[in-house]
């Protein structure tokens, strides 16, 4: 199984785990999601207001630079530890 198609499986297993991760693993996995499909963050930062959207801009933003076979391979990473869990 290529990077791409272990990243997109990730993707769909991480819908079905059974349990909600804490809010800091969805920002982590947030982060690494975008990085992995996106690349650096570009947006403009939300306002002081939208906390959630703050939150996860934070996130993304603070893995700026990562290339996205690194974000996707941690992704992937991540969504293991977290199945692990369930």
């Amino acid at each position: 199984m290529s990077g791409n198609e272990k990243f997109d499986t990730a993707a769909v297993e991480v819908k079905q785990l059974t349990y909600r991760p804490s809010d800091n693993e969805l920002l982590e996995l947030y982060s690494y999601y975008k990085q992995g499909t996106i690349g650096d963050n570009e947006t403009e930062k939300p306002g002081v207001f939208d906390f959630k959207g703050s939150a996860k801009w934070k996130a993304w933003n603070k893995v700026k630079g990562m290339s996205k076979e690194e974000a996707q391979a941690k992704y992937i990473e991540l969504v293991e530890i977290l199945k692990a869990k369930n």
